[in-house]
């Protein structure tokens, strides 16, 4: 027992002492909500007919909050809220800046669409297995990967969705999701040990895990700091998270195989979140490693697009040719990773949300397109148009997105990166996203062209008709959202460029989590 007259412990040293702000509490909100929302899914497991609405609830709120925040950190900036009332670094950081909260939100829209086309769409025996609880879990972790302000618990969000998504894709537990199962789950556990090998030496090199802290100590690390092996070990881990060439063959042999809103989830969100990381660690963390390892990602970065291109033009199935074609785009963003300054590095973050909102109304449309004419491959599908012309039109405005071709969403921030690769006289870079494009708009082409203008069959019937209005109603609304984005992009390009400054100068950033410059 202390004596009457001890000395006083300052616990303003070590803790936050002040009442935290209620309007820092929306930090945490999301990922609060997302595991709340999945807890009680499992509590009414036995009520599977109730697990539709609580889901649809819950995500209509995460879109709220996500907006709020979103909102919040343009007008105030980024802020930090950091657990147990620790100070930083000692504490864990929720960190909130443009780049985390504009992805979390274009996140949360694509799974609110998933989570009402599941509704018309996911059989009994898909909600019996727990469909939405893992969808929640999924969210929480995606949540938490672009929220978060420390690179360990970055590593733990990443674990949070790969364990949820495990879950989704054996939904149905067929031989061939089995075998798509396998592959995925080796491929992203071999990328998730070199995430946490790199983890490791980061925090032996600076001896702390918290972002911001790490962000400023980097420039005065000494010259014996292997820094160079620590970032090559972060692209290789990301690269292999979103897809990147040569590490990128686990996803067109597992994204074809779950029920098809599984696929838009995963070619949605999955992908992004690799490519949010990688802009994180090399544009924020350790730019100067990023510069000297610039031309080797702009290498990996042409290949995969190309490739990734070729790739869904060689297909016939229409759902692995989706998985090249979010390839593809995984190398148009890697292009302005390389390209690193502010435009191109806008960019990538524009490229990031059109692709979560595109990719996942492609995956939901070729779901549509397969309902209606019984099949899933080109060779097997056609007359489309003739038996649903208004969702052969909207199916049409996606591809062209997806091509990168005006007025459509697509289009900016191809147009941006282009520029950026020319600014730099990287002409190789700029001609590989532009072919890349062509070729892609070839694939489409080739599948409106078959599956939805060639005529059907003499006495060949639809399936089934398009007039579902719940199910069609999210690609319906990601349409409309594709090209009002495409016609005025400029709210959505302000943002990106915004997002763009701050991880170029993560100076607010910084500044957030040690408000008083208090960086050990």
């Amino acid at each position: 027992m202390a004596a009457s007259g001890s000395t006083p412990i300052d616990l303003s040293t070590a803790l936050v002492m002040q009442a935290t702000p209620l309007a820092d509490w929306l930090i945490i909100l999301p990922v609060a909500l997302c595991i709340t929302t999945g807890a009680i899914l499992m509590m009414v497991r036995r009520s599977t007919r109730l697990h539709a609405a609580i889901a649809i609830s819950g995500l209509f709120l995460l879109v709220a909050i996500n907006a709020a925040l979103l909102w919040k950190v343009v007008v105030d900036g980024p802020f930090t809220m950091v657990m147990g009332r620790w100070l930083p670094p000692f504490g864990i950081a929720f960190t909130a800046d443009v780049t985390g909260a504009s992805l979390a939100l274009a996140g949360a829209l694509a799974a609110l669409a998933c989570a009402i086309h599941a509704n018309a769409d996911m059989d009994e025996a898909g909600r019996r297995y727990g469909f939405y609880p893992f969808l929640m879990l999924l969210m929480a972790g995606v949540s938490g990967a672009f929220l978060t302000g420390d690179i360990f618990n970055l590593y733990v969000w990443f674990e949070v969705l790969l364990v949820s998504s495990f879950g989704l894709i054996v939904l149905g537990s067929t031989k061939e999701q089995i075998d798509g199962a396998l592959k995925y789950a080796v491929l992203n556990l071999i990328g998730t040990t070199l995430f946490l090998i790199a983890v490791g030496y980061l925090y032996a090199i600076f001896g702390t895990l918290n972002m911001a802290d790490i962000a400023a100590r980097v420039t005065t690390a000494g010259s014996e700091a292997p820094l160079m092996t620590l970032a090559a070990l972060f692209t290789l881990a990301f690269a292999m998270k979103a897809a990147a060439f040569p590490v990128n063959f686990w996803l067109p042999a597992s994204y074809h195989t779950p029920k098809i809103v599984v696929s838009a989830l995963f070619g949605g969100l999955l992908t992004k979140v690799g490519i949010y990381a990688l802009l994180r660690v090399m544009i924020m963390l350790f730019p100067v490693q990023r510069d000297e390892l610039s031309l080797v990602i702009a290498v990996v970065a042409a290949l995969t697009m190309i490739l990734g291109a070729m790739g869904a033009l060689a297909q016939n199935d229409l759902r692995r040719m989706m998985g090249y074609i979010v390839i593809s785009g995984i190398g148009t963003m890697l292009a302005g990773v390389a390209i690193g300054s502010p435009s191109a590095v806008g960019g990538v973050v524009f490229y990031a949300l059109n692709s979560v909102v595109v990719m996942t109304a492609l995956y939901l449309t070729i779901g549509h397109a397969a309902r209606i004419g019984g099949a899933w491959t080109m060779s097997d599908l056609s007359g489309l148009y003739t038996k649903a012309p208004v969702f052969s039109g909207m199916a049409l405005a996606l591809f062209f997105a997806g091509s990168g071709l005006p007025p459509f969403s697509g289009f900016w921030p191809k147009a941006m990166l282009t520029k950026s690769a020319i600014d730099i006289g990287a002409w190789w870079l700029a001609a590989s996203i532009l072919v890349s494009g062509f070729l892609c708009t070839i694939a489409f082409a080739r599948v409106f062209l078959l599956c939805f203008w060639r005529p059907s069959p003499p006495g060949m019937k639809a399936v089934a008709t398009v007039a579902n209005p719940p199910s069609l109603a999210p690609v319906v609304a990601l349409t409309l959202l594709v090209i009002g984005v495409g016609l005025f992009p400029e709210q959505v390009m302000k943002l990106s460029q915004q997002a763009a400054d701050g991880l170029a100068d993560p100076a607010a950033y910084i500044r957030s989590v040690f408000p008083q410059g208090a960086v050990r």
